[in-house]
């Protein structure tokens, strides 16, 4: 098998290539990326961790017969998510380079790139090959590669985090936690956490709910109040405020993040290095690894095991359209990912993810077809800009 990692030079590689060495030995890894200096470290270290990588700058090369193509590129590096965390604190929003108008900053930047790369896989990659995506915004840019017919699933590390935070509480084997798991990519909540068909979320949240919530980021009251546990990015809406006083006043995660990369590419460098370093765990991306060897594993090996992925709606939430990308908890097959049948949403949670639902298709068209006017709208709509003044703001600091 031959596994294309389009973004191959990001620091985040050595968890991946090590995890297809230890979970999935038989693939072949190729490392794509434009940037030579940063394949030149990350793609010797990669292959002392595996000795199956390769890597190359040449985007045909790095697709050519590609069974599995992931994507986890960055367009504009950290200086761009430096900005994109940044200019939106102007306006008193979030600074975010996922959520808000510094996510509509990043997916109109990356979409294009994406779709280019996607297109070159359908021509370079075998017949039938998916693409797994990583990059962010995941649901905005998994939506633009299925509205190009691409073969695509979207994936991302928050529900196989919970997965393995509450097997470690119940004292059980990851596996066996079978999590409800609804919502928008960074924008779900754990509703349930099944052991042996029984819901034990209830008595997580009685006996840790203090804990989980300070994981979150938010008062223990809204988990009481949900009766689940919200992905850490829910914070940027039920603390929106809060957040822009605490980011006002400290630099950026990028600004953390470029530091972090800049020692890890020092650390990389050296010949001697044979094992991932703990700085990686900094990075972020908690169980990157295991989540996509998983979804790997399964569309290849037609093993209908559940993942948490994005995927189409096709009438999962009744109360979005169809051709809306959801984060749900989806049997997956050499056919792709099935969302399961999900339980119904109440309106504390489905009036949020239609709005966000909404603001993401008018993101995948300022994407994908460019103008001003599309950027405004898609602004105008996302709940936490709303505001004709700061739309109109924002949408020249996106544009620019």
């Amino acid at each position: 098998m031959k596994i294309a990692v389009v973004g191959g030079g990001s620091t985040y590689t050595p968890e991946l290539v090590e995890g297809f060495a230890r979970l999935l030995p038989g693939a072949d890894l190729h490392l794509l990326d434009p940037a030579a200096d940063r394949l030149a470290v990350v793609g010797p270290f990669a292959r002392r961790l595996n000795p199956r990588v390769t890597w190359t700058t040449d985007p045909d090369e790095g697709l050519d017969g590609a069974d599995i193509v992931v994507i986890q590129l960055r367009v504009g590096g950290q200086q761009a998510r430096i900005h994109d965390e940044t200019f939106p604190l102007a306006c008193g929003c979030v600074g975010q380079e996922t959520t808000g108008a510094g996510g509509l900053a990043k997916a109109v930047r990356t979409v294009p790139v994406v779709l280019d790369i996607a297109e070159r896989a359908a021509r370079r990659a075998a017949p039938g090959a998916w693409i797994v995506n990583f990059t962010n915004p995941v649901g905005i840019v998994t939506r633009a590669l299925l509205d190009a017919g691409h073969p695509a699933v979207g994936l991302c590390n928050v529900a196989i985090g919970f997965q393995r935070r509450f097997a470690e509480l119940l004292g059980v084997p990851p596996d066996a936690v079978d999590l409800d798991h609804v919502g928008l990519n960074h924008l779900t909540w754990e509703r349930a956490a099944r052991v042996d068909g029984v819901d034990r979320l209830p008595a997580l949240l009685s006996e840790f709910g203090d804990d989980l919530a300070a994981q979150v980021g938010l008062p223990p009251q809204v988990l009481s109040a949900l009766g689940s546990v919200p992905s850490y990015y829910l914070r940027y809406f039920y603390a929106h405020d809060q957040v822009v006083r605490e980011e006002r006043g400290r630099p950026t995660r990028a600004h953390e993040v470029a530091r972090i990369e800049a020692e890890l590419l020092r650390l990389y460098a050296d010949p001697a290095l044979s094992e991932k370093p703990p700085l990686l765990a900094q990075r972020g991306g908690a169980y990157y690894s295991e989540a996509a060897v998983g979804l790997v594993n399964s569309l290849t090996l037609d093993d209908g095991a559940h993942h948490a992925a994005n995927v189409r709606n096709s009438g999962t939430l009744p109360f979005l359209p169809d051709e809306a990308v959801i984060e749900v908890t989806c049997e997956v097959g050499a056919s792709g990912a099935t969302p399961r049948p999900v339980a119904p949403v109440g309106p504390a949670l489905s009036g949020l993810i239609a709005a966000v639902a909404a603001y993401e298709e008018l993101a995948v068209a300022a994407a994908v077809h460019g103008g001003r006017s599309r950027v405004y709208s898609a602004l105008l709509a996302h709940p936490l800009v709303g505001q004709h003044e700061r739309a109109e703001a924002l949408a020249g600091e996106v544009l620019a």
